[in-house]
């Protein structure tokens, strides 16, 4: 079969909380080197499809679909890591016990490839100075800028065809916010592919290539970025126009 042009499809998926129908005939894409956001209010369903997605939340209904049509639909959170997909979650879920560039090498730990390990700690170290003048301190003695940081880091040394972003700003001060943002800027010049949800709406509208409208449980607007960031009911519900 020939190759798809998109790393993520997700095909009619519905998720359940017991009795609750938190997400509903869910529908999307993410295409390679793309930057797709995801906005919604709170509890809108934004981090059950990411957790879906990565496999740490079982579908009722639905297929997921991975690169080079591998359905994913019943296949272990792990192995999801070992195909290519890496997930910055919501709260960081750092191991607070062990030290910076301990929790960096675990994001690389189904990688055997110690040559080209070697230069994505570099990589993470160029882009945030930060982790590696703390590089030897225990994470939990880090602040929240700094976690947010290293958890960013911490996927990227997965070396992951798919990068999950779940809320990257949440609860960091403006200043961090800011550099946040300034380095999402950069993976998409790097042509990273992207699958970002962002409490700052206007931001994930300016960044992102393409975006998704969750309300509900229920994917209510889609299209491109620069055209849903000017929609009247986007302006209204997201962006405080």
């Amino acid at each position: 079969m020939p190759k798809r042009d998109f790393v993520l499809e997700i095909k009619n998926l519905d998720c359940h909380y017991g009795h609750i129908h938190v997400l509903q005939n869910i529908n999307l894409n993410v295409k390679r080197g793309e930057i797709v956001a995801l906005i919604g209010a709170n509890g809108a369903g934004k981090t059950t499809l990411m957790r879906t997605i990565s496999g740490l939340k079982i579908q009722n209904k639905g297929d997921i679909i991975f690169k080079e049509n591998i359905t994913i639909t019943d296949t272990e959170a792990e192995k999801r890591v070992k195909l290519g997909i890496a997930q910055v979650p919501e709260g960081r879920e750092l191991f607070k016990s062990l030290t910076v560039e301990d929790n960096l090498m675990l994001g690389a730990y189904t990688r055997d490839d110690k040559e080209e390990i070697a230069k994505d700690l570099a990589f993470v170290y160029e882009k945030f100075p930060i982790l590696l003048e703390k590089k030897n301190l225990i994470s939990g003695n880090l602040s929240g800028g700094q976690q947010q940081m290293l958890a960013i880091g911490r996927a990227l040394m997965s070396k992951p065809d798919l990068l999950l972003m779940d809320e990257p700003s949440m609860g960091l001060a403006p200043v961090i916010v800011e550099e946040i943002f300034a380095f999402i800027e950069e993976l998409k010049k790097l042509h990273m592919t992207v699958f970002l949800v962002e409490q700052n709406s206007y931001f994930a509208l300016t960044i992102s290539d393409r975006a998704y409208v969750l309300e509900n449980g229920e994917i209510v607007l889609s299209g491109n970025s620069c055209d849903l960031v000017k929609d009247p009911r986007v302006k209204e519900a997201y962006l405080g126009m």
